[in-house]
This record gives structure tokens, C-alpha cells and sequence, in this order.
């Protein structure tokens, strides 16, 4: 069975490997210094400093000519071979990786007996002045010690490259998702609309026609909006605001709006159309119902870090609405859109002010609603 290796960072740019490098330059480093400490450990604390010497003089150059050779074997097989998606990775392969770990600890072993004597200004024995015995216990040592190196730095690589992959899949996944609830959105408040305006025909053809002027102009200006991954809230309040003279081309003087959007938040990001089901609502299910109509009151505020967006009305209430066990489409669908984006860092609450009537209430980390860099 083909296992895919750790995803090293790609060729086609130096700062990724770079970086890839230097952290495994950390982990050797911090290997190198507890492996010190547990030689001069051994040896009752006597020639603590020598023995930390050699073992980052070892250690450090058997790394880079490990790790090192990896990278370099990975790129130059990956220009004869560019469809090798192993080596795109930066993982030559077993084989060469096995050459890479034999090569790297004789090297590094070698060079760094004679770093370590350099700084410490001892004398060693060198291998080719060892006996056999004593040359077979340093090679399994070192080889063992690069061999469990190296397995740690593929592992890790595989985890954080399952990790990616994982974090990849999940955005995608709700990326798909909110395109799926931004789609039913457009024709559920078409549908609306359009309800509307037929029972409007059969009592005032006048403002029925008055009516379907103002649907066409909003559409125009809506759907072009609704294809966007977000908005500014001056945008929202504006397609907001043509919503409501639409709706108050059919209610008359039985609707009253009010729009509050301080200006210090008219930049702030917000996916299209977040609040239009929350004021179709408000409509359909508060204020239509109630005789004599009533007050719309949509807000944006700030409460610490946090963006606050409010509908309210004080029609027919939530009993009447039915809107307290969140089943309907608009109630729905804004909270699965919020989930979609924000994960658990969204909320939506409903409550029933003292004056009657309904409230909704979006909260939105202000971090994430920060209008883009330019």
C-alpha cells in the first residue's frame, strides 16, 4: 500500500524551506543539549562543558548533513522528475534517505570529534586509531541516534501535514456550505416578494405597479451583491433600506423603519444579505399580523470587542410569530451561515423586549468582521 510522505515545504520557494530548516536546526539543538547534559549526568557532573561541546559539535553537523542532504537530493530529483509529487515535497524517498542518514552520521560524527576538540582543545581518539570494538559501539550509536532523528522528523511531518490536509477539507467544507445557504437565499426572499406583491394586485393595482418598479430596482441592486463573499455594512443597510421601501410600498404608513449604523462601523465585513431574512421576518411574522403595524428598528454597535446587529420590532411577538423554537427558514438559515463562517465565534439570540414585539441579535468577534488590508 502507497503511503504519501510528509508534505516538506515546497521547492518553488526558499522561505518555507527555510523555515522547515531552522525549526528542525531547534528540535536537533534541544536533542543535542539534553544528550549532553545526560553524558555529563553519567559521568558525575565532571567536564559538563566538553561534554556539551561534542555533543552539539556531533550532533548539530550530523543534522545538517542529514536533513541538508534530504533537501538538496529532493530538489535535484525533483527537476528530472517534476511530475514526482514525493520529491515536490521534499522527501527523496527511503533509499535516498538512508544514504542520506549512513553518509550524514559517518560525516558528522568525524567532523564533529574535530570541532569538539577545537573548542575544547582535547585530544580524542579518532575512529581509524580505535579498535574495531570500539569503532562498532560509536557507528551503532550514532547511526541509532540519527536513525531516531530522522524517524521523528518524518513523523512529525506526517501529522502536520494530516493536520493541513484536515484544516483544507474543513474549509472547504464550509466554504461549500455557505455557497449552499447563499443560494437558497436569493429565491426564498424573490419568493417572498413575490407573494406579496400578488395579493397587493388584487387590492391596488396602482401601487402594485408602483411595487414592481421598486422589486426591480432592488433586485438589480441585491443580486449583484449576494454573489460577493462579503460586504461592508454600509452596503448591508443600503440593500436594507431598498427592502423596506419596497415593503413599505404595499404596508403604507403602517410600517415605520429605522436604521442606526454609526459611522465608525460602515467599513466592517459582513457575509451579503445576513440580515434580510431577520427583517423579512420581522415583517411577515411581527408587524404584518399586527393591525395597526408597528416600529422596525435595525441597529450595528459596538459592545467591547464585539459587533452587535439588532432587528426588532414591537408587533405581533414571539408567541404569535412562532419564531421561539428557531425552526423557521429566515431563523435557520442566518444561524447556519454564521456557523459556516465563524464557527462557535458567532451567536444569534432571541428575546422578547418588555414592550412587546421580538428582538434578534447577532454577535460577531469584532477581529472578524475588520474590513480587509488595502
Amino acid at each position: 500500500m502507497h503511503t504519501t510522505p510528509p508534505r516538506f515545504a515546497g521547492h518553488a520557494h526558499s522561505g518555507p524551506v527555510c523555515q522547515r530548516l531552522l525549526r528542525h536546526a531547534a528540535h536537533a539543538a534541544a536533542l543535542c543539549l539534553m544528550l549532553g547534559l545526560l553524558l555529563a549526568a553519567m559521568a558525575g557532573w565532571r567536564h559538563t562543558g566538553a561534554k556539551l561541546a561534542y555533543s552539539f559539535a556531533i550532533g548539530m553537523q550530523c543534522w545538517l548533513y542529514i536533513d541538508g542532504g534530504r533537501a538538496l537530493i529532493a530538489r535535484l530529483l525533483h527537476r528530472r522528475y517534476p511530475d514526482d509529487g514525493e520529491c515536490a515535497n521534499g522527501w527523496p524517498g527511503w533509499a535516498w534517505m538512508a544514504f542520506c542518514v549512513l553518509l550524514g552520521a559517518a560525516l558528522g560524527y568525524t567532523l564533529g570529534v574535530l570541532l569538539g576538540d577545537w573548542l575544547t582543545g582535547q585530544r580524542s581518539i579518532y575512529w581509524w586509531e580505535a579498535s574495531w570494538g570500539s569503532i562498532a559501539s560509536t557507528a551503532i550509536f550514532t547511526l541509532t541516534m540519527a536513525s531516531l532523528t530522522t524517524g521523528y522528523f518524518y513523523t512529525r511531518g506526517r501529522l502536520l501535514a494530516a493536520q493541513a490536509q484536515a484544516e483544507q477539507a474543513r474549509r472547504v467544507a464550509a466554504e461549500t456550505q455557505l455557497k449552499l445557504l447563499e443560494t437558497q437565499l436569493e429565491p426564498h426572499m424573490l419568493f417572498n416578494t413575490l407573494a406579496n406583491l400578488r395579493v397587493l394586485i388584487g387590492l391596488d393595482p396602482a401601487r402594485a405597479q408602483a411595487m414592481l418598479d421598486q422589486l426591480i430596482a432592488f433586485l438589480r441592486a441585491t443580486l449583484s451583491a449576494s454573489r460577493s463573499g462579503s460586504h461592508s455594512l454600509k452596503d448591508e443597510f443600503a440593500r436594507l433600506s431598498d427592502y423596506l421601501q419596497l415593503m413599505q410600498v404595499r404596508m403604507g404608513a403602517r410600517l415605520q423603519t429605522e436604521l442606526t449604523l454609526p459611522a465608525e462601523l460602515q467599513a466592517l465585513q459582513i457575509p451579503p444579505l445576513l440580515l434580510q431574512p431577520l427583517v423579512e421576518n420581522a415583517i411577515k411574522h411581527g408587524l404584518e399580523p399586527h393591525i395597526e403595524g408597528g416600529h422596525l428598528r435595525v441597529s450595528a454597535a459596538l459592545r467591547g470587542q464585539v459587533l452587535l446587529l439588532s432587528v426588532s420590532d414591537d408587533g405581533a411577538g414571539l408567541d404569535a410569530a412562532g419564531t421561539t423554537t428557531g425552526t423557521r427558514f429566515g431563523l435557520q438559515q442566518v444561524r447556519e451561515r454564521l456557523l459556516a463562517r465563524y464557527g462557535q465565534q458567532a451567536g444569534l439570540s432571541i428575546s422578547a423586549p418588555e414592550a412587546g414585539g421580538c428582538r434578534v441579535e447577532i454577535s460577531i468577534p469584532l477581529r472578524e468582521a475588520q474590513a480587509p488590508s488595502a
